[in-house]
């Protein structure tokens, strides 16, 4: 109960320092660890609430940097029930929409070698920065993972699963995700 009403605390605090820049639709976690942050833009959108976007979210809104992460959000974008989990630095350009259940992570979460998961050493989780051009369109279910690279205009088709670099005004769909065109 507590801990719930600490989010809400922390919901509260973010949507009032933040109402011209950001319009929250439900509630929305945002949680910058100490010495990270978090960047908003002009105009952004941020849906969480089941009827904000009738695409069938499937969760709310979480947005979190952690151990010196940094998550810079441009202008005009838009999300719609969007994980974005940033250890080293997630950047979306101005006029990106992203849709339904994507989550956009820059790192792997754990170690991936089994001993180092039992020590629970963070400093041994892999990272690697993830760059979102401007006015790219994101399909609903995308995972994006650490280290991709999307140039302006890209066009990422639902339920991908992207790593890589991808030029601007690439169509890119599939699991691994590839390019269209």
């Amino acid at each position: 109960m507590l801990r719930t009403f600490f989010l809400y605390f922390i919901y509260l605090k973010e949507k009032l320092r933040l109402w011209k820049r950001v319009n929250f639709r439900g509630f929305t976690v945002v949680y910058a660890f100490k010495g990270s942050g978090i960047y908003w833009g002009k105009n952004v959108l941020v849906n969480s609430h089941f009827l904000s976007n009738l695409a069938g979210m499937h969760q709310r809104s979480i947005l979190v940097a952690r151990d010196g992460g940094i998550i810079r959000l441009g202008d005009d974008i838009s999300l719609s029930a969007t994980t974005i989990y940033a250890l080293r630095s997630v950047e979306i350009g101005n006029g990106t929409l992203i849709g339904a259940n994507t989550v956009i992570m820059d790192n792997d979460f754990h170690p991936l070698d089994a001993v180092v998961r039992r020590t629970d050493n963070r400093d041994a989780i892999g990272r690697k920065p993830v760059c979102i051009g401007k006015d790219c369109f994101i399909g609903m279910n995308v995972i994006i993972c650490k280290g991709t690279v999307l140039g302006d205009r890209c066009v990422v088709g639902a339920g991908s699963v992207v790593c890589g670099v991808f030029p601007p005004d690439s169509v890119i769909a599939g699991n691994p995700a590839v390019r269209r065109r």
